[in-house]
């Protein structure tokens, strides 16, 4: 009988320390996620400061002042636009219709495998 109860008061401990275990683990996660919280809020915080920062800066008022403080802009005139038949004529074609392609040129050209000074040339290794 004695060792049952011997057996007994060992599980009891060992439950004792189990359960006190998960409590202390417990209480560290709550600390956790009370600190995450508080990052979170910290975050949103800067956020908001920072959004009610560029929305002053980006005020069309504050803009519309620098552009005139410091861009030496003119006010435009009905008068600067033309109609389209006073426009120049488009330049010549200066590629012939049997030339090569010459930005598809370049792709392959890039698309090559390239040596540089660290690697040797494919009929050097042997």
């Amino acid at each position: 009988m004695r060792i049952i109860h011997l057996l007994v008061i060992g599980v009891l401990v060992f439950a004792a320390a189990y359960v006190y275990r998960i409590k202390m683990e417990s209480t560290a996660r709550t600390e956790r996620v009370l600190r995450l919280h508080a990052d979170i809020r910290e975050q949103r915080d800067a956020i908001a400061a920072l959004r009610s920062e560029w929305a002053k800066l980006d005020a069309p008022l504050r803009l519309q002042g620098l552009a005139e403080r410091h861009l030496a802009l003119k006010p435009l005139s009905a008068t600067q636009y033309d109609s389209l038949k006073n426009l120049p004529e488009r330049p010549p074609n200066f590629t012939k219709s049997g030339d090569p392609d010459p930005i598809g040129a370049m792709i392959e050209t890039i698309d090559a495998p390239s040596v540089t000074g660290s690697v040797p040339a494919p009929e050097d290794r042997r």
